[in-house]
């Protein structure tokens, strides 16, 4: 397969804006690197440069999307990674919090109180709370 450098450039780019800023975040692709670098390399370049670089929604509403799915799903390690891609972007913890409510009509409270705790561990983190 062969890779442009535009996509690469592209998956750099947008991997930088997300998972860049204040504090380090552990993303997965260093987890996949370390058992396939080659599977690794070819799923950052279609999730980060394809899918996350996609311009139909804002880099900002992408994430919030994210922060619901994962809220919902009470995938709170991940969710992490996406809280802070989120902020780095320049969405507000405030907008973070009320999308986590939202989510408590469809995915009950436990979820948004899982998401909640995971919210304010980031904003520590990050010396935001």
């Amino acid at each position: 397969m062969i890779i442009g450098t535009d996509l690469v450039e592209k998956t750099r780019r947008t991997a930088e804006l997300l998972f860049s800023g204040p504090v380090s975040v552990e993303v997965p692709y260093q987890l996949w690197k370390e058992f396939d670098p080659d599977l690794a390399k070819k799923l950052s370049l279609f999730i980060t440069g394809n899918l996350y670089a996609r311009e139909v929604l804002p880099l900002g509403q992408r994430q919030m999307v994210a922060v619901a799915a994962l809220a919902a799903l009470q995938k709170t390690e991940e969710l992490k990674i996406h809280l802070h891609g989120a902020l780095n972007v320049g969405e507000s913890a405030e907008k973070l919090a009320e999308t986590i409510f939202q989510v408590g009509v469809y995915a009950g409270f436990p979820a948004v109180n899982a998401a909640l705790a995971a919210l304010k561990e980031v904003l520590q983190s990050r010396g935001e709370w």
